[in-house]
């Protein structure tokens, strides 16, 4: 177990004396010394407020000694990556609901798309969109229906509706499996998903189309990922 030393090693990263560390974990310098050279363990509902308060998962702080890893890791840990990808830190996603109190199934359009990704968390902006219903699906889930561009991903055709599940842990991305990814600079896109998060914060986004290249994305530009369902097509295939 390592939250002894870890406690003490992220308190000198932001060169914090033990007075001012106590102060801000609300506690008297004395034990935040007796945590630091193990001469004590700290109950659970201050370990859980020493995680909350640098970001880092308790799990993190008590398996793994940060003062062994790479500068960039432990700067992801601390800028909150690892508990934003996990879901811990809830991202803002706004909805609508019906009048039993269901969220309702958004619809953004091919028009909508370009401002979908400035007004994602907007609850104004969500209001203004086309809204429905399966009654199929588990209510207790998230969804939104995304309208495609292109022919990237054939047999699915152009101007198609994909509904898909709002994903909150994006460690359970699944290789190969279809997402409509939300993204900084490309917007929506919907792609075949392989999952490189744990090695190297990434993912590879790759395409039905063998004429478009699969291509690689930094998780800290990754917005949303939602999870296809199904889709709502005009034309049939067969």
């Amino acid at each position: 177990m390592y939250l002894s030393a870890n406690i003490k090693f992220l308190r000198k990263r932001k060169n914090f004396s033990q007075e001012e560390m106590a102060l801000a974990l609300e506690s008297k310098r004395s034990v935040l010394n007796s945590y630091e050279n193990n001469i004590a363990s700290p109950p659970i509902d201050m370990a859980m407020r020493i995680s909350d308060y640098f970001r880092i998962s308790l799990d993190t702080l008590l398996r793994i000694d940060l003062n062994t890893l790479p500068e960039s890791k432990v700067g992801e840990l601390e800028r909150g990556l690892e508990d934003y990808i996990k879901g811990k830190y809830l991202r803002i996603i706004a909805t609508t609901t019906n009048r039993h109190n269901i969220d309702n199934i958004e619809m953004v359009s091919e028009k909508a798309r370009a401002g979908y990704t400035a007004g994602y968390t907007d609850s104004s902006y969500i209001s203004e969109l086309p809204q429905f219903s399966l009654p199929f699906l588990d209510n207790r889930k998230k969804y939104r229906s995304f309208q495609l561009s292109g022919d990237s991903m054939l047999p699915v055709q152009d101007k198609t509706y994909v509904t898909c599940e709002y994903v909150e842990d994006w460690m359970s991305l699944r290789d190969g499996e279809c997402y409509v990814v939300l993204t900084k600079e490309d917007g929506i896109v919907f792609k075949r998903v392989y999952n490189e998060i744990a090695k190297n914060k990434r993912l590879i986004l790759v395409s039905n189309n063998p004429v478009y290249k699969p291509y690689e994305i930094h998780i800290e530009q990754v917005l949303e990922i939602w999870k296809y369902v199904m889709d709502h097509s005009r034309t049939l295939d067969y």
